[in-house]
């Protein structure tokens, strides 16, 4: 599959102002921090609607946990990363403070970008093994191209930016890039079902809410568990 340059260009131009918002909300404050996935999170929920709404039959009993555990569980623990003292173990709950840290939800967003953006070129210029009928377009190269590359990247950033220990940096990594690249091609089930390409517009080149977050849905999940289990008590 060759690299189409006209879409690329476009993709990283409209990902480029994505990136500027994105930093702009992570790194500012608390306030921007909370503002913004707050907005993702109704972003997301509007599309899931608009989404659920085409695929016949579905109950709508059915549809509301679903959604809970599939958008609002992943933005709850996205913006509780955010607040680490207030999960820290053996810490009395006067003794809390709400200091922002934008490490952990930093190093997910990261991983996901270098995963998403390498194997997207490495499967443009290699790839030959179609990964799912779901994303025709995904490939065996790409995909695990991308994850290994991933994991290189932000581990050698880990390694000097500190904060975790490397091998915490080196999970964190590979939880987003298979656990992300499970979100997308659940994402891209649903869509499939609903019959259409993308679950909104707008992000020109980039479709909607759910297309720029599903993998993150997913991997806040995976690093969660990790975080929850294994770094709070080591």
């Amino acid at each position: 599959m060759a690299l189409d340059t006209e879409t690329f260009q476009k993709r990283a131009l409209t990902a480029i102002v994505f990136v500027a918002v994105m930093l702009a909300g992570l790194c500012l404050n608390a306030a921007s921090f909370i503002v913004l996935f707050t907005i993702i999170h109704f972003g997301c929920w509007y599309e899931l609607v608009k989404l659920v709404k085409k695929i016949k039959p579905f109950s709508w009993a059915y549809f509301l946990p679903l959604g809970l555990l599939y958008i609002t569980l992943p933005i709850l623990l996205i913006l509780i990363f955010g607040f680490p003292d207030l999960i820290a173990a053996n810490r009395h709950i006067d003794e809390y403070e709400w200091a922002y840290s934008p490490w952990l939800p930093c190093a997910i967003i990261f991983s996901i970008w270098i995963n998403d953006t390498m194997a997207y070129i490495v499967g443009s210029f290699i790839g030959r093994t179609p990964m799912s009928k779901i994303s025709p377009k995904k490939t065996w190269e790409g995909t695990i191209g991308g994850a290994l590359l991933c994991v290189i990247v932000i581990s050698s950033i880990g390694s000097v930016a500190g904060h975790f220990s490397n091998t915490d940096w080196i999970i964190i990594a590979a939880c987003c890039a298979v656990f992300g690249t499970l979100g997308d091609l659940l994402e891209s089930k649903i869509k499939r079902l609903a019959g259409v390409k993308d679950s909104g517009n707008f992000m020109p080149g980039h479709g909607g809410f759910l297309d720029r977050f599903d993998s993150l849905l997913v991997a806040s999940i995976a690093v969660g568990c990790y975080y929850y289990f294994y770094m709070q008590t080591h």
